[in-house]
């Protein structure tokens, strides 16, 4: 059974890997940024909450964060051959809680995997998302904020995970099957290791 964790700034390509990824080691994928979007979508209290924070840049505050991919966690069935998590964890908080998660389930994170994109290419990238896909969150100053947050939570994660010998830096420039392909090495050493 293979968890792993997909990590990199917004418009680093994680969903566009993580899709692939799901597709060929049938993983459960579980994006913290789509279950937090549909909640928004929905109109419940919850998404009410967390659009506030979105549309400012910040990050919705840990514990609720943790609450919700626990929750998620525990709903995958045994039809998967494991887990991706996307967007999660984000802070060295919640990359602890997650560690207790699986250790309650007997279960351990066998790969963090970290694209990486310079920052003008987040930018640029983020920027055609917003015109071509209307999401308001994609806009200039919204993404500055993003990337710094991003930027200055994500170092404790990346040494987290550097410890635990499970880190895995991505070049996230290419063709979607140039990076794709040196996940799948990655996977797979792992998997048959």
């Amino acid at each position: 059974m293979i968890n792993l964790i997909i990590s990199g700034a917004p418009g680093s390509g994680k969903g566009t890997q993580s899709d692939l990824i799901v597709a060929n080691f049938r993983l459960k994928h579980l994006s913290t940024g789509d279950m937090l979007r549909a909640e928004i979508a929905a109109g419940t209290p919850l998404g009410k909450q967390v659009e506030k924070l979105v549309s400012s840049g910040a990050y919705v505050p840990d514990q609720l964060m943790i609450d919700i991919i626990s929750n998620a966690i525990s709903q995958v069935d045994n039809s998967y051959n494991g887990l991706i998590l996307d967007g999660f964890p984000r802070t060295a908080e919640q990359a602890q809680a997650l560690e207790e998660i699986f250790e309650k389930m007997g279960k351990k994170i066998s790969i963090f995997l970290d694209i990486h994109v310079e920052e003008q290419e987040l930018i640029d990238r983020l920027l055609k998302r917003g015109q071509t896909q209307g999401r308001k969150d994609d806009n200039l100053e919204t993404i500055r904020e993003r990337l710094k947050v991003y930027n200055a939570k994500t170092q404790p994660i990346t040494d987290f995970y550097k410890k635990k010998q499970i880190y895995h830096r991505i070049e996230g420039i290419g063709t979607i099957d140039e990076i794709y392909s040196k996940i799948e090495d990655i996977i797979n050493s792992v998997a048959n290791g």
